[in-house]
């Protein structure tokens, strides 16, 4: 068996259950299986291998789910994929085949079945990886931070839940104007490359990593600029998205034989841990630009998030959108929520009307990190926050954020019931970093670590 030539990529994973995304290769007019097998860390005995057929129509690529795991286990596994002579291999009938597994040994572990548990996160976004005729440029700048993402992981207490990658995880566009990807192979190439820098691989073997979209996975300020003529180049990039980002999630729902299904309704998606519940929205390819109905999510998305806003009895909740409710900068704001104000009120108002408590919104795509509060001018009951976390690797031809960039000295949104004030509670960090997050029973700790891992900003936010 050969080593994966992407992930291994372990996914949506709970008390009991993984899901984990590999990639082999084509070998010509020979059938391709990749595999896994996996133990309780410090057993002698693996388990059976659990198999799945490689074909071109899914780049080589799948996704093994293992299931009736126990809660709160490490768990090592090892990774592979082989190509036999005989075209009538089966998943089942390789099981039988004397397999050679490759050294290598991941780690991952379960989720707790504790309620109120503490956890702990990785945040981040845009992570720049140049790609220039399909090499990348500098791979060790664009992967460094991972680098120091693995090195906290391993001493982090409590342990890491989860990686979240909340968008621009490629820049599919970036030598924009210049060049921009556009073919289905081309688009391939770039997830091919960026998930396989190093660093990056070791993090997204170990930690469950959850991603979505944002605009550079298709074009930049996607849908402002769509053309009749990017029908080709939105195929082709959410055939990629669906393949190497949205297929370890849990937008799959399972099959009863335990395995990933393959439809794909919408890229949004829920997933929980304790009392703690994440709802990830799709703030980029379902909006409406209308005048009389701008929507940066759809109608049934929003009925979704605002139903589990309202009946989700978790203690926190946090709300994942790539562009941020808020603050609003002060230029280039057109493609977040500013340009939709009156989605963007209906979902403060339903979280104020309702009185729900602890609720986080986690975003990236301005360059800049930081944490902020949302208070009310006549509802002293009411608070939302921000957690902000980007970028992870910045290009050279972008700035970074700074305080400056936002508007903080006149409300958000001015209505007759009073007025949506925004605060800043953190410093603005103005360069490659990512977000550290742990939920304890009294407060949420944000620490902001720069690409070394040397911590460089700190903040609590108090639980009600």
């Amino acid at each position: 068996m050969l080593k994966p030539t992407v992930g291994p990529i372990i996914g949506h994973t709970t008390t009991n259950h993984a899901r984990i995304f590999l990639r082999g290769d084509v070998k010509k007019n020979a059938p391709v299986f990749a595999g896994i097998r996996y133990r309780r860390a410090g057993d002698p005995h693996w388990s059976k291998g659990l198999f799945v057929v490689l074909t071109p129509l899914r780049d080589m690529s799948d996704v093994i789910a293992l299931n009736h795991l126990a809660a709160d286990t490490a768990y090592e596994y090892q990774a592979g994929w082989f190509s036999t002579m005989s075209p009538v291999h089966t998943v089942e009938t390789v099981q039988e085949l004397p397999l050679q597994w490759p050294k290598d040994i991941y780690r991952f572990r379960t989720a707790s079945d504790k309620t109120r548990a503490a956890r702990g996160y990785i945040v981040g976004s845009c992570r720049y990886l140049r790609m220039t005729f399909g090499i990348p440029s500098a791979p060790a700048k664009g992967d460094r931070i991972f680098a120091a993402i693995n090195a906290l992981a391993e001493k982090s207490s409590p342990p890491i839940s989860a990686l979240l990658m909340t968008g621009d995880q490629v820049y599919v566009d970036d030598l924009n104007r210049m060049g921009p990807d556009r073919e289905y192979e081309e688009i391939l190439s770039k997830y091919r490359t960026a998930f396989s820098q190093p660093h990056i691989q070791k993090s997204m073997s170990t930690l469950p990593t959850y991603m979505i979209l944002d605009d550079h996975e298709i074009e930049d300020n996607w849908p402002t600029h769509k053309s009749k003529a990017d029908a080709f180049l939105y195929n082709n990039a959410m055939a990629a998205y669906e393949l190497y980002q949205a297929s370890h999630s849990p937008v799959h729902e399972l099959l009863p034989d335990g395995q990933p299904g393959r439809e794909l309704k919408h890229y949004w998606y829920q997933f929980s841990e304790g009392d703690i519940e994440w709802f990830v929205t799709d703030s980029r390819t379902r909006r409406t630009l209308s005048a009389d109905d701008r929507r940066i999510l759809d109608a049934e998305q929003e009925e979704a998030l605002l139903e589990w806003l309202i009946n989700s009895p978790a203690r926190v909740k946090f709300v994942v959108t790539s562009v941020m409710l808020y603050p609003d900068r002060k230029r280039h704001g057109d493609d977040a929520w500013k340009t939709y104000p009156e989605q963007r009120l209906r979902l403060l108002e339903t979280v104020r009307t309702h009185k729900i408590k602890n609720v986080i919104f986690v975003s990236g795509d301005v360059h800049g990190s930081l944490t902020s509060r949302l208070s009310h001018s006549e509802d002293p009951d009411f608070e939302v926050h921000t957690i902000v976390s980007s970028p992870l690797c910045n290009s050279a031809l972008l700035p970074y954020a700074n305080a400056s960039t936002f508007i903080l000295d006149q409300p958000l949104v001015r209505t007759t019931a009073g007025d949506y004030h925004p605060q800043l509670t953190s410093e603005v960090v103005s360069q490659d970093n990512f977000a550290h997050v742990i939920v304890d029973t009294e407060q949420i700790r944000v620490s902001y670590h720069d690409q070394d891992g040397n911590q460089v900003q700190s903040t609590n936010i108090k639980l009600r």
